[in-house]
């Protein structure tokens, strides 16, 4: 169940669960993960005990999200068929505005993170899959979050909004 002002739907859940080795390498489905606070989801690519030199500290590159609907939404206005995979981000979400999570902290399952940044689509992506992506997905696009505590996350698991008003976005 959702608390808070952003979204008005019933349940909101985490539908798939992505990680990849290595940059550029495949993706694989995961029915859990360990999401590991300031660091990223065990056994991804982005998960380090340093971060990368070019990602400042808070700036939330933990995770990424991206809804269903808003592939669904690429497949149905241009007929691009984008696989969530494909989609290179981790966390599949279904009935939450991610959008509206920038500067808000919510929960997955027991794991409690931060919307930090919108994670827009850029050519890399588009250089992966096919032409047409990165203008399909502007502005919906996903979420970066940072993990404030670790935890589990699972595939089914519901996204609960825990504030809107006290946090600034980075």
């Amino acid at each position: 169940m959702l608390r808070g002002t952003i979204a008005t739907v019933a349940t909101a859940s985490i539908e798939a669960i992505f990680i990849a080795d290595k940059n550029g390498g495949p993706t694989r489905p995961v029915v859990s993960v360990n999401a590991l606070a300031g660091r990223g989801l065990e056994g991804d690519r982005y998960c380090a005990t340093q971060p990368a030199p070019w990602i400042k500290e808070g700036e939330g590159r933990d995770v990424t999200l991206i809804e269903a609907e808003a592939l669904e939404a690429l497949t149905a206005q241009t007929g691009i068929n984008l696989g969530a995979d494909a989609s290179r981000r981790q966390l599949i979400t279904r009935g939450i505005a991610l959008n509206e999570l920038v500067g808000t902290r919510f929960e997955v399952g027991g794991v409690e993170l931060l919307g930090r940044e919108l994670a827009h689509p850029c050519r890399y992506l588009e250089k992966l899959t096919q032409d047409g992506v990165l203008e399909g997905l502007a502005n919906r696009g996903g979420l970066r979050a940072e993990i404030l505590c670790s935890g589990e996350i699972s595939v089914g698991d519901e996204i609960t909004v825990l504030d809107s008003g006290d946090v600034t976005p980075a």
